[in-house]
């Protein structure tokens, strides 16, 4: 007979969700094994049992935020408009981070450096950064976007958009007029891409 499972998925599930609510709250630094167990109702040896450590706990909140926030961009259709394209892609990442701040945190904070996280799990979070650059190609291609600029520095400036819009929204910092953000985040989108466009 096998060694009987003594920690199954659904309490995997929950310290990750709690670990995350922390990080969320107090920044990695402030992760501590034991009052996490303690808000899990579980032990600490669950919690060594399931990750082995603290750092690749830290590792699974990584890998499951990339694999949430992969799913929501792969949900953008390609089309023939890759300007558009990038318009959706913007709009999904907010979705993505609206649905799972924690794991946007995990994925953008500053506390959280891919160098310390397991290699093929970094280089996964790094290759959501390619259908961005590859609709950005395509535009180029097209016509729609400028050959003289790489498209690399495009992408990067597209992404630093909305970026830093859905990080101002989950730090509450949008006033109070822009009560409608979904309405606020869609132009902005669209006003940086018609910025760059070389067709029109």
């Amino acid at each position: 007979m096998g060694r009987p499972q003594l920690y199954d998925g659904a309490l995997r599930e929950q310290l990750l969700t709690r670990a995350g609510e922390q990080v969320f709250r107090h920044g990695i630094a402030s992760l501590n094994l034991r009052s996490l167990a303690a808000d899990s109702r579980t032990t600490t040896a669950a919690i060594y049992s399931l990750f082995g450590s603290k750092a690749r706990l830290v590792a699974a909140l990584y890998k499951r935020a990339v694999e949430g926030f992969s799913a929501h961009l792969a949900a953008v259709p390609t089309t023939d408009d890759p300007a558009e394209d990038i318009v959706q892609l913007g709009l999904a990442y907010r979705a993505s981070a609206m649905a799972d701040p924690h794991g946007y945190r995990i994925m953008f904070g500053d506390e959280a450096d891919p160098r310390g996280i397991d290699r093929a799990v970094a280089l996964e979070g790094a290759e959501t950064f390619t259908p961005l650059l590859d609709a950005v190609k395509r535009g180029v291609a097209a016509g729609q976007f400028p050959r003289g600029v790489p498209p690399e520095a495009m992408a990067v400036a597209l992404w630093a958009n909305v970026h830093g819009l859905v990080t101002v929204e989950l730090g509450k910092f949008l006033p109070r007029q822009a009560r409608d953000v979904t309405a606020l985040i869609e132009p902005a989108l669209r006003a940086n891409v018609r910025g760059w466009r070389a067709d029109l």
